[in-house]
This record gives structure tokens, C-alpha cells and sequence, in this order.
């Protein structure tokens, strides 16, 4: 195995580490004892992980370590990471959490594209996934709504009206590029003949 699918793999391994963090830090919230100390854990584990992101990617493009496993991996490991930490700040105690509709719709729109997927390459027998600009200010708008919640030790009572912003403006793209990518799965589909009625075999 080449040293960038090890470093995605542990960065997989890196993220219940997170999340459990992220817990205990929400129970400490809860039980009127906030300890720090589990947030700055949670907050370091999720920085690394987000680097090594960057790391397997260099060393796989320069190094000669391309491989179909780590083509599978990579975007599978930074799109549960992503998730993680929408839900994770979302469904617990975080001063200036997510909201939990936030999560709801990230979750609905990875679904949903999910879905499209496989039905397309079940009927088509393929699938075209071209990159959307909207997907990719998508994924940078939530995991900036992440990152600001991760290092926020400021706001307690309430979200700060930036963040708020922030969140509306990554629902909104989540949302758009959702609807672009059913769109054109729905496009694969006609062009294959698949969404005419199908013809009389009598």
C-alpha cells in the first residue's frame, strides 16, 4: 500500500476520534463544567485530518502513488469528514453550533446525489460526473461554516451574525448545486432513451 492511501486511510480512522472529542466537549457544555481541553483536542484531530487531505494528494501526484484505491478513498474520506462536522456541531451542545436543519439538508443533498448515481449507472450503465463550480463552493462554504464554529471560542449565547450569513449563503449552494446535479442526472437519463415509455414487446 502506497504512503498517500496510508495517510487517507488514517485520516478515516481520525474522524470517530473527532467526533468522540467533540461529545465529551458537548457533555462537559451540558454538565455546567465546559472543559476546554476537549475542544482544542477535537479542533487539532480536525485540522490534521484536513491537512493530510493535502498531503496524500501532493505526494500522490508527485511521487507516483496514483492508484484506484486511493481514487475511491480520497473523496470518500473528505466528504465523511465534511459530514462529520456538520453533524457533530450541529446535533450537539457547541456554543454557536450548527442548526440542525444545516445538517439535515447537507445530508438530503449527498443522498440524494447518491441515489442518482447508482440508479443512472444501473439504467445507463454509467455515469458522468462532471465537476460543478457550484458543488465546489458548496463544499467550501460548509467546511467553512465548520472551521468557523471549530475555532470560535468567543461566542457562547449565540451565533455571531457573520456565521449566520455564512450558513444561509452554504444552504443556498447546497441547495443549487443539488438541484444542478439532479438536473443533469435527469439529462444522462433522456439522453439514453431512458425516461421515453417503453414500446410494446407484442
Amino acid at each position: 500500500m502506497t504512503i498517500a492511501n496510508r495517510i487517507t486511510i488514517t485520516r478515516l480512522l481520525l474522524i470517530p476520534v473527532f467526533i468522540v472529542f467533540a461529545a465529551y466537549y458537548s457533555r462537559s457544555i451540558e454538565m455546567g463544567a465546559e472543559n476546554v481541553k476537549y475542544r482544542i483536542i477535537a479542533l487539532g484531530i480536525f485540522a490534521v485530518a484536513a491537512l493530510s487531505d493535502a498531503i496524500d494528494g501532493y505526494i500522490a501526484r508527485n511521487f507516483n502513488q496514483m492508484t484506484k484505491l486511493g481514487r475511491v478513498l480520497d473523496p470518500v474520506a473528505d466528504k465523511l469528514l465534511l459530514l462529520s462536522g456538520v453533524i457533530t456541531l450541529s446535533v450537539t451542545q457547541w456554543h454557536a453550533g450548527l442548526p440542525i436543519w444545516f445538517a439535515v439538508l447537507v445530508i438530503a443533498r449527498d443522498i440524494t446525489i447518491v441515489i442518482g448515481v447508482i440508479v443512472i449507472h444501473y439504467i445507463a450503465g454509467g455515469v458522468k460526473m462532471n465537476p460543478l463550480i457550484t458543488s465546489k463552493i458548496c463544499t467550501f462554504l460548509q467546511l467553512s461554516c465548520v472551521c468557523w464554529v471549530l475555532v470560535d471560542f468567543w461566542s457562547v449565547e449565540s451565533r455571531p451574525l457573520p456565521l449566520e450569513i455564512l450558513i444561509y449563503l452554504a444552504a443556498t449552494f447546497t441547495v443549487l448545486s443539488g438541484y444542478q446535479y439532479v438536473r443533469e442526472g435527469i439529462h444522462q437519463l433522456r439522453e439514453s432513451g431512458h425516461t421515453h415509455p417503453e414500446s410494446d414487446a407484442s
